[in-house]
């Protein structure tokens, strides 16, 4: 198997040489670069072939959000971990809004790093057993879990989905009309749970509930206290 290929943007010289000799003791392969211009030219002058982006938020010409929402415009599919010394919720929300997947803050060990890692690389792989319903049809709308779009007929195109954003919509769907815990799902999509986490599944959530607006019998709903249950009614 071939080694997956990390795109990592860090202006600190000591943490970058560190964290990339590390990724690379564990497998990986690293493109590294330290300054936010420089990686801002590559990311929209050369072919996006990369498996992860390792974005840091703060850095020299273009910030990590910038970049962020560069990468967006050429892939929507490749997972955006960022790396910030910036712990506040909205620069977290801000970050997702952009298209990121994940936060990890410094001072981060490089285990936790590594785990979160192949935690994205692990879950481009996996396919869930297919359930007794069909889970490419939502109501009226058209799930494509392998090409990551949902269509509706009323719509002009497919709307293409984040990985994250498929992730999330593919677990509750092999669980609709029932309830899946919050910690549950923050296991199963980022890896841990905790508070930050628990905001980002929110702001996934809210999109796609967004996204499913058209067909009322498709709803997302919140079990408070508990957790959420993606309904679909049956219109016969």
């Amino acid at each position: 198997m071939s080694k997956a290929h990390l795109l990592y943007v860090e202006d600190d010289a000591d943490l970058g040489f560190v964290t990339r000799d590390n990724l690379e003791l564990h497998g990986f392969a690293v493109e590294h670069l330290s300054d936010g211009s420089a990686a801002a030219a590559r990311i929209v002058g050369q072919p996006l072939d990369v498996d992860l982006c390792l974005l840091d938020v703060m850095l020299p010409g273009t910030d990590g959000f910038e970049l962020a929402r560069l990468v967006r415009q050429r892939d929507r599919d490749i997972p955006i971990l960022f790396l910030t010394a910036r712990s506040l919720a909205e620069d977290r929300l801000n970050g997702l809004r952009l298209g990121g997947d994940d936060y990890i803050t410094k001072p981060f060990s490089i285990e936790e790093l590594i785990l979160r890692i192949e935690v994205f690389l692990r879950r481009n792989r996996v396919r869930p057993a297919t359930p007794a319903f069909d889970p490419g049809q939502l109501g009226a709308y058209r799930f494509d879990v392998h090409e990551l779009y949902l269509s509706h007929p009323e719509e002009s195109g497919p709307r293409r989905l984040t990985r994250r954003e498929a992730e999330l919509l593919t677990l509750l769907n092999d669980h609709r009309n029932t309830v899946l815990e919050r910690g549950t799902i923050l296991e199963r999509i980022w890896g841990a749970n905790d508070y930050f986490l628990g905001r980002s599944l929110d702001v996934f959530i809210s999109r796609l509930r967004k996204y499913l607006r058209r067909d009322p019998h498709v709803k997302i709903e919140n079990i408070h206290g508990v957790g959420f249950s993606l309904t679909v009614a049956d219109t016969d």
